[in-house]
């Protein structure tokens, strides 16, 4: 298995250690719930250093990355960050990511780790038309996510930085922070106010460490996995290969926001476009469970008649709600809030009932 920089540290202090798309990292320390409700209520912090780095630069650096992604950074400004989709030409998903803009000719994409090897290969066999250098940086870097609603007074004592001046989904370059040089970004994946840092693989201990026993007194508690994917999900954010994947497109996956098909060109945009204008035939939708019982990925869900209309992508109790919550894609027709469907756990079709996302308000700082 693959191991982070930090992957030495979670041992000592004690987390539990899966496979997680062939990285060690820690599912959690303590409990899910309890980690989760520091990063609701105080502060949690995250090792995820398996997330990957591409850069891309050179003189068509901006143009080159619009074909490549749905969303427009043409209008981006420096130590901006987006969100975009990456699509193949049928529409469906490559990835999701973050794009970082340094300069005109200078950015930093960052990829879900699974995907790291496919999209840099991926970018790569679209590049030959346009003058750009391409590098898979993942290995240098160590990544940290500090979240929840004392994040910012937590680093503020560990840099002379002032943190906020830096708004939502934009970063500061060459930062030091607790005597490391880093990228800070107001960006993160839990729905609370909080930071992603990134730095050199070798400081990645160190901060870490830093971090921890700098918030200690304000109760940031380390977090694993279990956490980073119940927050994100209360929050209704998606996880590639589940609400997005190579069969779900972003149109399907409710992302039309980040789709701009008045851009010139981009792979996969007449597709998107198709769908779009005719309406998919399936949506993403939340649901909350009215029986009894977890719905989990993967399962199916049902019409009262007893017909197949789509499958679960993510589900969970909430710790925030103390719900049995979940989404899936069905079919288009049962989208609306209130309608019943029901959903097969264990060879029992229990009921449930489509509510709104997100089923937890997010609170980023604007």
């Amino acid at each position: 298995m693959k191991k982070t920089p930090i992957n030495e540290l979670h041992k000592k202090l004690g987390g539990r250690l899966i496979d997680f798309g062939g990285w060690e990292l820690p599912v959690q320390y303590t409990s899910i719930i309890e980690e989760h409700t520091a990063v609701r209520e105080n502060a949690g912090i995250f090792d995820v250093s398996h997330m990957g780095e591409i850069e891309v630069k050179g003189n068509e650096a901006t143009s080159f990355i619009n074909y490549l992604i749905t969303n427009d950074i043409s209008a981006m400004t420096d130590n901006q960050v987006m969100y975009s989709p990456m699509c193949y030409e049928d529409g469906g998903c490559v990835d999701d990511l973050l794009v970082y803009k340094k300069d005109d000719q200078d950015y930093l994409l960052i990829v879900n780790a699974s995907n790291t090897e496919k999209d840099y290969e991926w970018i790569i066999s679209h590049s030959n038309k346009f003058e750009v250098k391409i590098a898979n940086v993942s290995d240098e870097y160590a990544q940290i996510a500090v979240q929840g609603p004392k994040a910012e007074e937590i680093l503020q004592r560990m840099t002379e930085t002032d943190l906020s001046m830096i708004s939502f989904y934009t970063f500061k370059d060459n930062a030091k922070l607790g005597g490391c040089s880093t990228l800070i970004s107001r960006t993160g994946y839990t729905g609370e106010d909080g930071f992603e840092i990134y730095l050199k693989a070798n400081d990645g201990e160190k901060l870490f460490t830093d971090i921890l026993e700098n918030g200690k007194e304000d109760g940031l508690i380390p977090c694993g996995l279990g956490a980073r994917d119940t927050l994100r999900f209360e929050s209704a954010l998606p996880l590639y290969g589940h609400e997005l994947s190579k069969e779900i497109t972003p149109v399907e996956a409710m992302l039309t926001h980040f789709i701009k098909t008045e851009k010139t060109e981009f792979i996969g945009k007449e597709s998107l476009q198709k769908q779009l204008e005719n309406k998919s035939e399936r949506v993403l939708i939340g649901f909350e469970m009215v029986d009894k019982g977890v719905a989990r990925n993967g399962y199916d869900v049902f019409d009262e008649s007893g017909r197949e209309i789509g499958v679960v992508t993510s589900g969970s109790f909430s710790p925030t709600l103390k719900l049995n919550l979940g989404m899936a894609i069905i079919k288009r027709e049962f989208r609306k809030t209130g309608t019943e469907i029901y959903v097969d756990i264990r060879g029992k079709k229990l009921k449930a009932e489509v509510v709104k996302k997100p089923f937890y308000i997010k609170k980023y700082k604007k």
